[in-house]
């Protein structure tokens, strides 16, 4: 019985989390308990047991006496996370370019193939998607799971801005030459290079969010 309860929690945890990221719980916004058990057809106790999780991540707060609501990350949180987020992220690339096999480097290629086809096409969503494909094969090729589980909890972190990098402009350009010199660098089995490649390849995102939040702000501005 506690293996079914765990499994059923944590697919609403994973539910919540789909929702958050796609915008249908946004940032600040209360979470309706009985609403959402209405919604999903669930109970309070595996709802509950799944905030636990978020709050854990960082997704949601308790606040007592007023219930849950959804995290905002603010431009200072994303100034504190992303430093945090090269230096990991660039020793993933790090471990990966001394330990991927050359069948795992091909399948990498492949992905960097799809990914250069999407920036020619300037098809956004799907560069994006292939980007973040990318970012978790080379975590995984890193074989840490401890550097896999403190990056994965910075990312969701990041990714509840809601702010789309690709939007600046040059961005996509940009952000596709970084990671064909990351992966050149990991073909090479250079690890400081594939360090490096990363590290500026995360540094420069950030910067591209800030133009974005600027040009964002410029347009509500009266």
């Amino acid at each position: 019985m506690r293996a079914v309860r765990s499994s059923l929690h944590d697919e609403v945890a994973e539910r919540l989390r789909t929702l958050i990221f796609d915008g249908e719980l946004a940032p600040g916004s209360f979470i309706d308990e009985p609403a959402l058990c209405a919604s999903l057809a669930i109970s309070r106790t595996p709802l509950r047991e799944a905030l636990k999780v978020l709050a854990a991540e960082g997704l949601v707060r308790h606040e007592p006496r007023r219930g849950s609501f959804v995290n905002q990350v603010t431009a200072q949180d994303l100034d504190q996370i992303f430093p945090m987020l090269a230096l990991l992220e660039g020793r993933a690339a790090f471990e990966a370019a001394q330990q991927a096999s050359d069948a795992e480097l091909q399948a990498l290629q492949e992905l960097h193939a799809r990914l250069q086809r999407h920036a020619r096409a300037r098809r956004i969503t799907d560069y994006y998607a292939a980007n973040v494909a990318i970012h978790e094969a080379i975590i995984a090729l890193a074989d840490n799971p401890w550097l896999a589980m403190v990056i994965g909890d910075l990312r969701k972190l990041a990714k509840l801005a809601r702010l789309q990098q690709l939007q600046a402009p040059g961005r996509l350009e940009q952000s596709c030459a970084e990671h064909l010199a990351l992966f050149a660098a990991l073909q090479a089995r250079d690890a400081p290079a594939a360090q490096a490649a990363m590290h500026e390849h995360l540094v420069r995102q950030r910067e591209a969010l800030r133009e974005v939040a600027r040009s964002q702000a410029n347009r509500i501005a009266p």
